[in-house]
């Protein structure tokens, strides 16, 4: 019997291997698509700002994403954190301290772009369910998690009681905070999040705000 021979053209089989496409530069794109979200909105976006801001090939992007959805889809979702890292959250023995302590500098500048991320998203969300989902995870289920996670604490000391409502009453500051951006149009500020913290979130799992010293803002 004769073997074909392997070199002829006509009698190679299987398909041919394509160009692997390079997800290198993923992350950077990513990041820039979020930048540029948070500067013009969805409507004034285009994939040509996102190129130029991530010094990418135009290629590049549409070959790893083919349409503006599905880019701004993925920078959403690239946002989420995942875990909380519960050993590098404060723990000042106190509900209140532990919720001042979050508001730093710079976390209140990360929570302000997010929001403005969501106003510039606000005429996609109700009628794209997978953008609203990753937007939800990105923006307001982290803060609502620290949170959730204070109260336990709390419970757990019997500072407040077991009965506390801590589900609704974690989405109460991230809640408010995008209503004073998204509708006011007006900054979260440290003054701004202990009012709520002091006047709205003590008292609602029954305590009185104490004269404790306030720890100091970190950069």
């Amino acid at each position: 019997m004769t073997l074909p021979d392997t070199a002829d053209p006509a009698v190679v089989t299987g398909p041919k291997l394509g160009r692997k496409r390079d997800h290198t530069r993923d992350a950077d794109i990513l990041e820039a698509a979020v930048e540029v979200l948070a500067e013009t909105g969805y409507d004034g976006m285009t994939v040509d700002m996102v190129v130029a801001r991530a010094k990418a090939g135009k290629a590049t992007v549409y070959r790893r994403w083919a349409s503006k959805a599905e880019l701004v889809i993925d920078a959403v979702a690239c946002m989420k954190q995942t875990d909380i890292d519960e050993a590098h959250l404060p723990d000042t023995g106190t509900l209140r301290g532990d919720l001042i302590a979050m508001i730093k500098p710079h976390s209140i500048e990360d929570g302000e772009k997010k929001l403005k991320i969501m106003a510039g998203l606000m005429s996609l969300l109700a009628r794209d369910p997978e953008l609203a989902g990753a937007v939800n995870s990105a923006i307001v289920d982290p803060r609502a998690a620290v949170n959730r996670l204070f109260m336990r604490r709390a419970i757990e000391r019997g500072e407040i009681s077991p009965d506390a409502d801590i589900e609704t009453l974690a989405l109460i500051s991230p809640s408010m905070a995008a209503y004073r951006v998204l509708i006011l149009r007006k900054p979260v500020d440290r003054a701004f999040l202990i009012s709520l913290i002091d006047g709205v979130l003590l008292p609602a799992v029954g305590l009185s705000p104490h004269p404790e010293p306030l720890p100091t803002p970190a950069s």
